[in-house]
């Protein structure tokens, strides 16, 4: 696969949507379609204070001598615990080669988290680095490879015969809603991802494109959304170590790098936007994991002097929708519309198309569809609603765009009325007192739930009750009588998974906690 790997060619979304089909070759390896390009062009750009380019030939011969290391490892689980590097990607680039299944782990998981997947999909092996070998100290059954070591070179490996269904990777969700699953995909799923991700970049493998996301490569926007995607287009990928996001930082990376695509995930924009950083150069930038809403869009306008592109998916069926600024205007508050190759509906509890708000569904067939949840049948049958992927998420329809208005169960009844947190926070973040906010749903006797906010102030400002008050009041008059947060609550930090979402279950929990004002 070289240049034609690209699958949008023209910016007409009508057409390319109504055109599209998916094709796959009956043989079909991503490892292979990502070291598809002249062995002298630049994969990937590793930097610690200065730029040190990573070739195509280099990357393929890096997996080839891991993959001789795994031979004996067909059909097994092959963990992946490390940081943005270049022995990253070969790592699971080394893993497909040999015909295994990679399993992405994040260095921020705690023993319990870790001990959890790696028991769950049965893993024997992980390809780690120094940092990581420490952290898998205390299993002593696994085996564990840290090519930062030294690994005998024998030679090129050739990819093993692998199909579009073969079994590829498992990526377990971030638990925002329960116990972690493991999403188990084939090898169709890098292709899956390309038509979103090119939208999303308006058009992604322009000539002098380089991405780069904050966004840790064990989650599925890191691994799947840049890197995997950047390799297959021929887009050099940016690897740094960011064990914590400095938006100061980013200003030099970008520069030194020659970055021109981003993917930020909403929590980084707002800390941009704290610091008012501003990004000049850039050709896209695309975010997803929480709605933006108008205040960071208008930011973004002004700091990046481009539209963001919101898009949308999970890990399960992800990059099914997006904006795409050069093929049709954005709507704030609005996600976009499917990407080329997915038909996303709004259904009703019966599985029909619905007009009103509803679940937000992905039909069957999609290229980025998981085969399954990992050993969970049953949860898998419990996914799908007749010929739909249920996401779990709410949303409306209208003219093609998607409007995402909460989780299913994170919808807060009130008073007989239907609220999703998403359009309260972006309310209240346009407050110049607030940095983060969480809303959710307190349980109360005479309305059912109240609404309630959980809110981390900038520097600078102190909660009080007169704070509070301001915050409701400025609710009331920028999004609803009926949604305004009857209790506002002040902390330091908001419950987030590693992937910067927050964990609105935890927030409930400490509601529940609180009793009455």
């Amino acid at each position: 696969m070289t240049d034609t790997a690209r699958t949008l060619t023209h910016a007409d979304y009508p057409a390319q949507h109504r055109d599209f089909r998916w094709s796959f070759p009956p043989d079909l390896n991503m490892a292979a379609q990502c070291l598809a390009h002249d062995p002298q062009a630049v994969a990937i750009i590793e930097y610690d204070g200065r730029p040190k380019p990573v070739t195509y030939g280099d990357l393929d011969g890096m997996s080839s001598t891991l993959a001789h290391a795994l031979e004996a490892s067909k059909g097994e689980r092959v963990a992946v615990l490390r940081t943005q590097s270049a022995w990253t990607a070969a790592a699971h680039l080394a893993v497909w080669k040999s015909a295994a299944i990679s399993v992405p782990l994040f260095k921020l998981f705690g023993p319990e988290a870790l001990e959890l997947r790696l028991r769950d999909a049965g893993v024997k092996t992980v390809i780690a680095d120094t940092e990581g070998r420490e952290m898998l100290a205390r299993f002593p059954d696994l085996r564990v490879i840290v090519p930062e070591d030294g690994l005998s070179d024998a030679g090129d490996f050739a990819a093993r015969p692998t199909g579009p269904e073969t079994p590829a990777v498992i990526i377990y969700t971030s638990g925002t809603t329960g116990a972690p699953k493991g999403a188990l995909h084939a090898h169709r799923v890098l292709t899956g991802h390309l038509p979103g991700v090119e939208m999303s970049h308006d058009l992604l493998g322009q000539p002098g494109d380089c991405i780069w996301s904050p966004a840790d490569w064990a989650w599925i926007g890191g691994l799947f959304d840049v890197l995997m995607p950047g390799l297959a287009l021929g887009v050099p990928v940016v690897a740094v170590r960011m064990p914590k996001f400095e938006p100061a930082a980013v200003l030099p990376l970008v520069a030194d790098c020659g970055i021109r695509n981003i993917f930020f995930p909403p929590t980084a924009l707002k800390m941009l936007k704290a610091e008012d950083i501003r990004i000049p150069g850039l050709r896209s930038v695309a975010s997803a994991g929480e709605t933006l809403g108008a205040e960071l869009l208008d930011w973004g306008r002004g700091a990046f002097g481009l539209t963001i592109n919101e898009f949308y998916g999970q890990t399960e069926c992800n990059m099914v929708a997006s904006s795409a600024s050069t093929m049709f205007p954005s709507r704030p508050g609005w996600i976009g519309k499917a990407a080329p190759g997915f038909e996303v509906q709004v259904i009703d509890e019966h599985g029909q198309p619905t007009n009103d708000e509803g679940d937000i569904a992905i039909r069957r067939g999609a290229a980025s569809m998981m085969l399954e949840y990992w050993n969970r049948p049953d949860a898998t049958a419990e996914k799908f609603r007749g010929d739909w992927l249920v996401t779990g998420d709410r949303g409306v329809i209208e003219d093609g765009y998607i409007r995402f208005v909460g989780r299913d169960d994170d919808v807060i009844t009130s008073g007989g009325y239907r609220i999703g947190p998403s359009e309260i926070e972006d309310c209240l973040l346009k407050h110049p007192a607030v940095a983060q906010v969480g809303v959710i749903g307190k349980p109360d006797p005479l309305r059912t739930e109240i609404v309630k906010a959980y809110v981390v102030l900038r520097n600078g400002n102190d909660a009080s009750d007169e704070l509070a008050r301001e915050l409701q009041d400025h609710a009331r008059r920028f999004s609803a009588a009926h949604s305004y947060p009857r209790e506002i609550g002040f902390l330091d930090a908001l419950p987030m998974t590693v992937t910067g979402k927050v964990i609105r279950r935890d927030l409930r929990k400490l509601a529940e906690s609180e009793g009455k004002p």
